[in-house]
């Protein structure tokens, strides 16, 4: 399976370490499969409530704000155990960070979100190491054949992120979201398995 944590063995760094949820995930033939990782807990809901409430954080997200704390712990306990969705956390030196998934897991395809939510641990590379984690994850042990994501054309930081983390910018969509009642522009990025092991050779 995916090791929690990688060790830079050029400079003896630490990575972020992925805690991921339990879940089943349908496979691109059809049956399921089951994972054995440390759960995605309620503990986690006071840390995402203030990552997502924070300004410096939800500018692009396409949240109801501010996040309620009852809410979201509502929403945990509705979602835990749904098949198409796989939820983690961010941890760098066992200190929780940000959140990471992915969404709508159907038809060996899934759409990834992030967010880094303590600010201190920015500029770091966190954010595309434990992109790579997660990608490597849903390409080796998923058996996925695409992960996609939706980006605001004004997000430039998030779309170098995933450009070095080796999503392609396919095309824009014109008026596709809606973020503050103000319809956006949003630009539609996707790797596929093959492209992520061509990416990932040498490295």
């Amino acid at each position: 399976g995916l090791p929690f944590s990688v060790i830079s063995p050029a400079s003896g760094a630490r990575r972020p370490q992925i805690r991921f949820s339990r879940v089943d995930l349908p496979q691109p033939e059809g049956p399921t499969m089951a994972t054995n990782s440390p759960s995605f807990t309620e503990n986690d809901i006071l840390n995402k409530v203030r990552w997502i409430n924070d300004c410096e954080n939800n500018k692009f997200l396409h949240y109801e704000l501010p996040l309620d704390e009852d809410k979201t712990r509502a929403w945990f306990h509705k979602n835990k155990d749904r098949a198409d969705r796989y939820d983690a956390i961010i941890e760098y030196d066992r200190n929780p960070v940000g959140v990471i998934g992915l969404l709508s897991i159907v038809d060996g395809r899934a759409e990834y979100y992030i967010t880094l939510g303590e600010s201190r641990y920015r500029g770091k590379g966190i954010a595309r190491d434990a992109s790579i984690l997660l990608l490597k994850y849903a390409f080796d042990e998923l058996d996925l054949l695409e992960v996609y994501l939706y980006t605001e054309v004004d997000n430039i930081p998030a779309q170098k992120l995933f450009e070095k983390c080796g999503f392609v910018k396919h095309r824009l969509d014109k008026n596709s979201a809606v973020n503050r009642g103000t319809l956006v522009d949003r630009f539609y990025y996707s790797i596929t398995a093959s492209e992520f092991r061509e990416n990932s050779k040498g490295k």
